[in-house]
């Protein structure tokens, strides 16, 4: 009975997150360049500034005593013309960032004389990070000899997850304590490191994962380290 009612809770988990991912994937890009606000950085020392952002230009104002300024401070236009020409400027923002995750795969190190292994197990988890963005814009002049303006993000953060996942216990994962193979259920957590796109993130985990039956006491990766590569689609 217990293993039925974990299996019904892992699928619900499961659902629930790919049916909330689906619905946010349209959010993802509130980490393109957005209206809100940043540091400016022209060269000299970066200024808070907001942005407000727009189809057809990008309009900055700066902030006294936490205070925007109704005085336009710079406007840069999307739509830029051959005579146009924009000086390199940097935007950067911190943020709290939130993800969907999965594990492609998993690098266990060797255990008890046993080869390493390489797992490409069921698994999903919610991260929980620190985000930092910079955006670079500048106008560059295409073979054409056409002004292009040119956006760029740069983004990376870290932070922690966790979630369900499965895993296969067999005689080689207990190292020949019992004859039986099948797909556990695990909880898995640890840290990881992203490099951010507008929507998906890529990075490496070094995680942990506890084994949610009493098989752990003979799985031989029960709570030992794995280094992975993990994926985020942005939730907030």
């Amino acid at each position: 009975m217990k293993k039925v009612t974990s299996f019904f809770v892992f699928m619900i988990c499961c659902s629930s997150i790919v049916f909330t991912s689906c619905s946010t994937i349209e959010k993802a890009s509130q980490h393109g360049f957005n209206s809100g606000y940043y540091k400016m950085d022209v060269g000299e020392k970066p200024e808070n500034v907001y942005v407000d952002v727009s189809e057809e230009k990008i309009d900055v104002y700066n902030i006294e005593n936490n205070t925007v300024e109704n005085k336009l401070y710079q406007s840069i236009p999307l739509i830029i013309n051959d005579s146009t020409q924009i000086s390199p400027i940097k935007f950067s923002k911190q943020s709290p960032d939130l993800d969907i995750t999965t594990i492609f795969f998993k690098y266990r190190p060797s255990v008890y004389n046993l080869p390493a292994q390489l797992t490409t197990d069921l698994n999903v988890a919610l991260y929980a990070g620190w985000r930092y963005d910079n955006y670079y814009i500048r106008s560059k002049t295409d073979p054409l000899n056409r002004k292009v303006l040119k956006i760029n993000n740069f983004g990376y953060d870290f932070g922690v997850f966790a979630g369900p996942g499965t895993t296969l216990i067999c005689p080689f994962t207990t190292n020949n304590q019992t004859s039986n193979e099948y797909n556990g259920m695990i909880f898995q957590s640890g840290v990881a490191g992203f490099i951010e796109s507008d929507i998906a993130s890529f990075g490496v985990a070094i995680g942990f994962d506890y084994l949610l039956n009493n098989d752990r006491n003979i799985w031989i990766y029960n709570n030992k380290p794995w280094v992975g590569f993990i994926v985020g689609i942005a939730f907030n």
